[in-house]
């Protein structure tokens, strides 16, 4: 007899393309930077619990301990988020995260960063921001940077992505639920929106949303972020233009009188 081999995998590796959010951290507070989590994680459960959140600690005039950096995470999983990775910054970024047994993920920064910006201290920064990280993984296939806005026909349906890079992004059909639309610059979407949609992923303050039926899970405008329970109830299921004015979200009904 002849015995069969077993040449099937145990396990299958994909890489693919995973929404991350970033916790640019500004104070080593941890019990005020839990207290902020937890309430983000009560307002919109959906959205955040059991998130993961990658740890930027570039906003620090130095970086913390081991000892102080477990104390964070462990205050930030008390209060329903899963740190699993740190933004890469500098070598003792590094040498933090192999203390922590987390890995970098160098991409995270970017979009913090101007370059004529100083560093800046606990001191002068403002409370934990309501940022998200905009940036997506590379895609697979990506249209020339410099062509016109990207026009995706299809619905974008759930646990799909489409990035429009360095430039508009205009969705014919639909955004469905636990899907997820990011452009450079705006987004305009000509059936209902009830994924999330991030535009200015890049820092364009001046990019907006357009929709023509808004259940959005969550809205973002150079990382500026709205989550679906804190838009009015009078808005949803009419269209809707999102902007940026002095750092806060807008939304407004598109045909109201």
């Amino acid at each position: 007899m002849s015995s069969v081999l077993d040449y099937e995998p145990a396990g299958e590796l994909k890489i693919g393309q995973v929404g991350i959010a970033n916790l640019r951290i500004r104070s080593l507070d941890v019990e005020r930077l839990a207290a902020e989590m937890k309430d983000r994680v009560q307002r919109a459960p959906n959205l955040f619990s059991r998130a993961a959140v990658v740890l930027d600690f570039g906003g620090l005039a130095q970086m913390p301990d081991t000892d102080t950096a477990r104390a964070l995470i462990d205050g930030l999983r008390s209060a329903g988020v899963l740190p699993v990775a740190l933004a890469y910054g500098t070598t003792e970024t590094e040498r933090l995260a192999e203390a922590l047994q987390l890995p970098l993920l160098a991409k995270f920064r970017a979009q913090y960063e101007r370059a004529d910006a100083p560093a800046t201290s606990p001191a002068e920064s403002a409370p934990v921001a309501r940022k998200v990280d905009t940036a997506p993984a590379p895609a697979a296939s990506r249209e020339d940077a410099h062509g016109p806005g990207l026009v995706h026909l299809p619905l974008v349906r759930s646990g799909q992505q489409v990035y429009a890079d360095n430039r508009d992004l205009t969705v014919i059909t639909g955004v469905g639920a636990g899907a997820e639309v990011i452009s450079d610059g705006s987004v305009h979407i000509y059936g209902p929106l009830r994924g999330r949609a991030l535009a200015g992923a890049r820092g364009n303050e001046q990019a907006r949303i357009f929709c023509r039926e808004f259940h959005a899970e969550l809205v973002a405008i150079a990382g500026h972020y709205k989550v679906l329970e804190e838009i009015p109830a009078d808005l949803r299921g009419r269209p809707v233009q999102v902007w940026l004015q002095d750092g806060q979200i807008h939304l407004a009904a598109l045909d109201a009188a």
